[in-house]
């Protein structure tokens, strides 16, 4: 039986379970992670009688476009799950669900929680939401992207209990952004992250959203010194006591390195009753592990508090030992040591479900970005999820962590004190990630009055003395400004510099500017970056080149950092296309920009977690109209390309003006002519064959091949997960067959849905589906046919 704590569930665990466990604890979207246990000893660890609960199963739900009272509402309610949208969107999505979104969950209040303190805390919730227990008002919240907190303690009564809560997420002028009609992106709705039960003891540590504290509240890690010989780490822990009377407590910070001590340190204290206190503890680390994109190496921070030998509430939560400042040139220092950044832009959103992801569809996203050569990521332009932050974390990607906001002011001091607060909560929220090199507690494209700029660099001082805030005008400490700004009006900075965007507005994708819904007066189409998995080799080349000359031209400015736009392909929300720049299509497909950047990552950079290391990339399709000078991409000193077996050439990189600067410029391969056949390149280093492509001109599409988008963790059961099955067309030898728009039919059995509200049509040959897991997989499949084909059925297995 699974006992709990602090800011997670904590589990028993055996060594061979050791590496997987690891895995999910970055998934579990709470604050704390799994805690292992020595089993050998066979000593059972007395639980604290502080607890942390999953509260995402057995929800019901209704909706309604209109604002009327629930009473009006005569549909049953819905038995769901988290995280949850209220409805599943088309493939393209133009008029996104827009209303009155109920959702209530009874639960039984025993006997023993009479003397504890109970805690509700939503990770997210769009947009507005109110809470009712047992009929009776408990707490409002207002922003759909941020996390709160409501203390139940007071209203609850022994036996049942409902909770219940009522989310708008129509047009709000005082969160924003623009109106939805307006906006180039979607806000989606519902209950789409996790929500957890907090049981406490009246000595608690105290939760940071609720304790609403600058600087403070709940654990916050800090690093005053960072070297390779020695660092400090700083734990200020603030505790309250609700107790009628003064409290003796003894409160342990220990460091664990993969299970083994690596520092401690505890104090007691006094705690008079009805007060709140910080409490401030330091340990030394020798020859400490530091985090870092190539080597990014977590500790385990464990807090304890006991109090009358009584163990009261443990967490855990993994951190990273790193230091990010900036010498006199504005060169980023990682550890001391200067580093460029190769960077994507995010957003969160899914095909269908919208923003409702699972914890490790978050981690399939961030390992798709780390693989594709990224080191860093801007989460556009809104905070996203804590399982996201989790996964960078692990995986090496440096965040720059952004509010919401998007061409969008209110002069309504409402807005400018909800745009503060959500930067307050924010910080708060994602403080002690190692992978935050910087808040952007900034409104993108927006112009906002200097009084504001100010309120929020001081709100990002507070909350973080000693971190960085960012923003898109002058008045932050970096300055993120968008290519395709610099081109019409570019000063040399004076201060720290990202390149925030480029490779896609500036390449003839509209003339509107910064009035995005005035779209119509398109360019050249085959000169844009805007280009769907399905515009042919042609286009997708445009697109490779266009990011090749911009991320090319990005290293004659002195940025430290920049940040291709996008990773994937989004809903624009106002129009009903889907913008297309992601080096990767809505489905999570690859482009082949996407194996351009993967090309420049240096092949000596090799990580278990995802793919990684030599690779070779041919991007041709290798069919009649198929390009004679072939391109390929690789990070190998040189490439061999072969025809039929027959050597065409072994030549270095090609280097031109649109890659002159670049670490590991595409190969380009002049052929006298298109011959059928077979396509080979293999990546030489030091003399050695260290990968190999191959891309065969395809025949008659005769099968169907399937599989399922794992991205470095298995599908898992109970939490809603989503995972992507491609249906590949093959021909009679097994390779790839090109075709676009061929229609495909899909069906599951088993536990499983598939979430397809569009028809499933191939892009490159290639059909997507969306399917959600339930509570087995046991007996699961999912079938695809073709006209003319055989059906293809791929069976999912339990882990």
């Amino acid at each position: 039986m699974p006992y709990f704590s602090g800011g997670c569930f904590r589990v028993r665990v055996t060594k061979q379970l050791t590496a997987i466990l690891l895995g999910l604890s970055l998934l579990s979207g709470c604050h704390g992670e799994i805690i292992q246990a020595d089993v050998s000893s066979n000593k059972a660890t007395k639980a604290p009688s502080s607890q942390t609960l999953a509260f995402d199963q057995h929800w019901q739900f209704k909706k309604s476009e209109q604002a009327v009272p629930l009473a009006a509402l005569t549909a049953p309610w819905q038995s769901v799950s988290l995280p949850h949208t209220p409805r599943l969107e088309p493939e393209v999505v133009n008029q996104q669900w827009q209303g009155i979104a109920w959702y209530q969950k009874s639960f039984n209040v025993p006997p023993t929680w009479q003397h504890k303190v109970v805690l509700v805390r939503v990770e997210a919730a769009m947009n507005q939401a109110d809470f009712w227990l047992n009929g009776k008002k408990v707490g409002s919240h207002l922003g759909g992207y941020l996390p709160f907190t409501l203390d139940l303690t007071s209203a609850l009564t022994s036996g049942s209990n409902t909770l219940l809560l009522r989310l708008d997420n129509r047009d709000n002028p005082i969160t924003g952004p623009k109106p939805l009609q307006q906006l180039d992106f979607n806000t989606y709705g519902g209950l789409y992250r996790g929500v957890s039960l907090q049981l406490k003891d009246k000595l608690l540590i105290t939760d940071e959203m609720l304790a609403q504290t600058v600087a403070g509240g709940g654990v916050f890690v800090t690093y005053p010194e960072v070297s390779s010989q020695h660092a400090t780490v700083a734990v200020k822990t603030q505790l309250q006591n609700r107790y009628a009377n003064e409290k003796t407590l003894q409160l342990t910070q220990t460091l664990l390195w993969q299970g083994q001590t690596i520092a401690r340190t505890t104090q007691q204290y006094q705690l008079a009753a009805g007060k709140t206190a910080d409490f401030n503890q330091q340990m030394t680390v020798t020859a400490p592990k530091l985090w870092s994109p190539k080597s990014p190496n977590l500790y385990t921070l464990q807090t304890t508090l006991y109090s009358d030998q009584q163990l009261i509430e443990q967490q855990q939560r993994q951190i990273g030992i790193r230091s990010f400042t900036f010498n006199a040139e504005h060169q980023l220092l990682l550890n001391g040591k200067p580093v460029f950044l190769r960077g994507v832009n995010r957003h969160q959103e899914y095909p269908f479900v919208g923003y409702a992801l699972s914890a490790q569809a978050d981690y399939r996203d961030a390992v798709k970005i780390k693989q594709a050569g990224f080191d860093y990521v801007r989460l556009s332009h809104y905070p996203q999820s804590p399982a996201f932050m989790q996964a960078a974390d692990k995986l090496g990607l440096v965040v720059l962590d952004a509010v919401l906001g998007w061409q969008y002011y209110n002069p309504d001091p409402a807005f400018s004190e909800h745009v503060v607060d959500s930067c307050r909560d924010l910080i708060r929220r994602d403080r002690n990630h190692p992978s935050v090199l910087a808040w952007e507690c900034s409104l993108n494209e927006t112009q906002m009055p200097e009084a504001l700029i100010k309120r929020l660099n001081d709100a990002v001082h507070q909350e973080y003395p000693g971190s960085y805030s960012a923003g898109w005008e002058r008045g932050y400490d970096i300055f993120v400004q968008a290519r395709q700004h610099r081109l019409q009006h570019y000063q040399t900075p004076q201060q720290p510099y990202i390149v925030s965007e480029y490779g896609d507005w500036e390449y003839y994708a509209q003339n509107a500017g910064f009035n995005q819904d005035s779209w119509g007066d398109l360019k050249e189409e085959q000169r844009s970056s805007r280009q769907l998995l399905n515009s042919g080799e042609k286009r997708l080349l445009q697109q490779a080149l266009n990011i090749e000359e911009a991320h090319n031209d990005n290293f004659t400015v002195p940025a430290f950092a920049d940040g291709y736009w996008v990773m994937f392909d989004y809903n624009r929300g106002y129009t009903d296309d889907i913008e297309a720049s992601g080096i990767m299509s809505l489905y999570r497909q690859p482009k082949y920009s996407y194996y351009f950047f993967a090309s420049q990552r240096d092949a000596n950079d090799i990580s278990p977690l995802f793919q990684s290391g030599p690779m070779v990339h041919i991007a041709s399709e290798w069919q009649p109209d198929s390009s004679t000078d072939v391109r390929v991409f690789s990070n190998a000193d040189e490439v061999a390309l072969y025809l039929n077996g027959q050597l065409i050439a072994k030549q270095t990189p090609t280097r031109n003006h649109y890659s002159q600067h670049l670490p590991h410029p595409p190969f380009i391969f002049h052929l006298a002519k298109f011959t059928p056949g077979t396509l080979r390149a293999d990546a030489i280093i030091g003399g050695k064959v260290v990968a190999t492509h191959e891309v065969a001109t395809p025949g008659k599409a005769v099968a169907i091949n399937l599989r399922l988008d794992t991205s470095g963790i298995a599908p898992k059961t109970g939490v809603n997960d989503v995972l992507f099955v491609y249906a590949q067309l093959q021909d009679k030898d097994g390779h790839p067959v090109w075709s676009n728009n061929i229609p495909l039919q899909a069906s599951a059995s088993g536990d499983i849905e598939i979430l397809n509200q569009s028809p499933m049509v191939t892009s490159m040959g290639q059909g997507a589906l969306l399917i959600r897991i339930g509570n087995s997989l046991k007996h699961a499949k999912v079938t695809v046919t073709a006209a003319g084909l055989a059906p293809a059925t791929l069976m999912l297995e339990e882990h």
